[in-house]
């Protein structure tokens, strides 16, 4: 059975984003070993520089980089990464099992995003949209996303 796991920078304190994301989890308990991690977000004053948004997506970038097994495939939410439709994600993740990744790393940044870093160990940069979301409002989206992929996958009647 595939792990997945999700990091996310920031704590998510909205109920309703709370309920839905611990939905998807529940759901995905049935398709693979699902773990998700939060990490803090660097605190930052109203108008940060561009070095101190650096400085903090660094931090944050070495906190998620010490945390990722050298084994797993590894995929980024950040902008300028790929859209997919949800049946090349099923099939992504297909190939990462075939090829002999038994663990799928998802990560998605806060409100900064992600250092490059981060991105260069990415297997995979994917974005869900050209818009702009919550970064918590991400966190529901890329748990349906993955819940999705699986009951493709599998040939259940959720995907229609």
């Amino acid at each position: 059975m595939l792990s997945v796991t999700l990091f996310c920078v920031g704590k998510m304190k909205e109920k309703h984003y709370i309920a839905a994301a611990e939905e998807y989890i529940k759901r995905l308990g049935g398709f693979c070993r699902f773990e998700i991690f939060e990490l803090p977000e660097n605190r930052l004053p109203e108008n940060p520089s561009d070095k101190e948004i650096f400085a903090a997506l660094q931090k944050e970038g070495a906190e998620i980089l010490k945390r990722i097994p050298a084994s797993a495939a590894v995929a980024a939410m950040c902008v300028e990464g790929r859209e997919m439709p949800s049946e090349e994600l099923s099939k992504t993740l297909e190939a990462f099992a075939g090829a002999g990744k038994s663990r799928v790393v998802f990560i998605i940044g806060g409100s900064f995003g992600l250092c490059d870093e981060v991105k260069k160990r990415a297997d995979l940069r994917l974005s869900m949209s050209r818009m702009t979301f919550p970064h918590h409002l991400a966190r529901v989206m890329v748990l349906e996303q993955i819940y999705r992929a699986f009951t493709i996958s599998e040939g259940t009647k959720y995907h229609k």
